[in-house]
């Protein structure tokens, strides 16, 4: 902390204020450093090491601009806590990011509905599990590099495709690489049981990512909401009226029984 100090006169404060100005709570740079996936350490490391050593070299210029750029790693790969909600019937955001789709469409036969979110270069990159399931299936397609924004990017581009089997029934997203993201990273396997808003990887620098739920999910997101991942709710499954049929069966069994027992008129 004290070189994160030492190496930041006025001018990489001004910098690494319109980073974090990007984020409606940006989070402290010391912050970033303690949370956040391993790759920010490999990647921002050996700028922040090269701008102490042009830094005593005397080549502030330099030191600024090695500076500025692991400062901008470390907040790029930060991975904060979220709470997750536990509300029945949840289907959470996988990513953070914008809603830009909502439209119908099929998968692998099924009616459902898709939801895409774009991942600005400045919102936080880990994916997590939108719901509690097993992974019954992953599919690395490799692909285009289009701009994520662009609406073939969903079908074009680099992507992995995860099928999540849930109590409620079966979702699928995908992690999909964009314009400046080049690498998607996951961190599970098929087989493997996540719980909602377990971290299963992400896409470094910029990217997208897609939920597909069978037609009859209540979808609670509009076009151009911002959401986190983990922790905002995009669907609910239909249990209400299941909850509420099994209650009316319930109280007709308990009225049966009451009145074969005689304590009912």
């Amino acid at each position: 902390m004290w070189l994160t100090m030492l190496l930041t006169p006025p001018g990489v404060r001004v910098c690494l204020t319109f980073i974090a100005s990007r984020s409606p709570r940006p989070p402290p740079l010391w912050y970033c450093l303690i949370s956040m996936v391993k790759e920010g350490y490999y990647f921002g490391l050996p700028p922040l090491v090269l701008s102490a050593a042009t830094f005593l070299a005397h080549w502030a210029v330099l030191a600024i601009i090695l500076l500025f750029l692991a400062a901008f790693v470390f907040y790029f790969f930060r991975d904060p806590e979220r709470a997750i909600p536990s509300d029945p019937g949840a289907v959470v955001s996988p990513a953070d990011g914008r809603v830009v789709v909502i439209t119908d469409e099929e998968s692998a036969g099924r009616p459902g509905k898709r939801i895409s979110i774009f991942l600005a270069i400045w919102n936080v990159h880990v994916n997590r599990s939108p719901e509690a399931g097993t992974i019954t299936q992953m599919d690395y397609r490799p692909g285009k590099f289009l701009a994520a924004m662009r609406a073939r990017a969903s079908v074009e581009n680099e992507q992995n495709v995860i099928s999540l089997s849930t109590a409620a029934g079966q979702i699928v997203f995908k992690q999909i690489a964009g314009l400046i993201a080049r690498r998607v990273v996951c961190w599970k396997k098929p087989g493997d049981a996540l719980l909602r808003g377990e971290r299963i990887g992400l896409v470094r620098f910029g990217s997208r990512v897609d939920l597909w739920v069978p037609r009859d999910v209540e979808i609670l997101v509009a076009l151009g909401d911002n959401v986190k991942g983990g922790s905002s709710v995009l669907a609910r499954w239909p249990i209400q009226a299941d909850s509420a049929r099994a209650r009316q069966e319930q109280s007709a069994i308990s009225d049966e029984t009451l009145t074969s027992a005689g304590r009912r008129m």
